[in-house]
């Protein structure tokens, strides 16, 4: 008759039932409501993307009015045909993040650009290009950055670092017109604040 062994088990080591303290189960839940609202804030971002600095109208206003005195003032341009009086233009801005797909070519009413431009026109090109020149030294002095292309082939683009604000010069041989653009970036305008 064949033998049977039986291999015993062995006894279940004894765990230690000592309850969690109050600190560590707050210290828990803390964790997952940190969890959750960290989750909650990254699907938001991922919706809406990077929020646009908030800005009020009309200190942006008299920032780029200023700079343009003294762009004007770096150029000392002979008095020559001139554009329009300086007039400050808004522009579009869109929305960000995965919301942008739902609202394609869709301008938020409540984010916006602004600019002053002007223009002179029958300029000689050596006095355009010493103009340029006084005011692409002025800029580089004061800490502006230069920044990509024109849509001349004469022209430059500068930013302030601290604000974001662009300079934008270009010059137009056929014409002999040397324009400037003053422009700060997307901002955030006060609810009900009509343009």
């Amino acid at each position: 008759m064949p033998s049977t062994w039986y291999v015993s088990s062995p006894a279940p080591a004894r765990q230690s039932r000592r309850p969690r303290s109050r600190p560590a189960l707050a210290a828990l839940a803390l964790g997952g409501v940190m969890g959750c609202l960290l989750a909650g804030w990254g699907a938001y971002r991922l919706w809406n993307g990077a929020p646009y600095p908030e800005v009020d109208p009309h200190v942006v206003a008299t920032r780029l009015g200023a700079e343009a005195e003294r762009v004007e003032n770096d150029l000392a341009l002979p008095v020559g045909p001139r554009s329009l009086p300086q007039q400050m233009e808004t522009g579009a801005c869109y929305y960000r993040g995965l919301r942008s797909l739902a609202h394609i070519d869709e301008s938020r009413p409540d984010v916006r650009t602004f600019s002053l431009e002007k223009e002179t026109t029958g300029l000689p090109e050596d006095t355009a290009r010493a103009a340029q020149e006084r005011l692409r030294s002025r800029l580089s002095q004061q800490g502006w950055k230069p920044i990509g292309q024109n849509l001349s082939a004469s022209g430059f683009r500068f930013e302030n670092r601290d604000t974001g604000d662009q300079v934008h010069v270009d010059w137009y041989k056929h014409t002999g017109t040397l324009a400037y653009r003053v422009y700060a970036p997307c901002g955030k305008i006060p609810d009900g604040y009509a343009l």
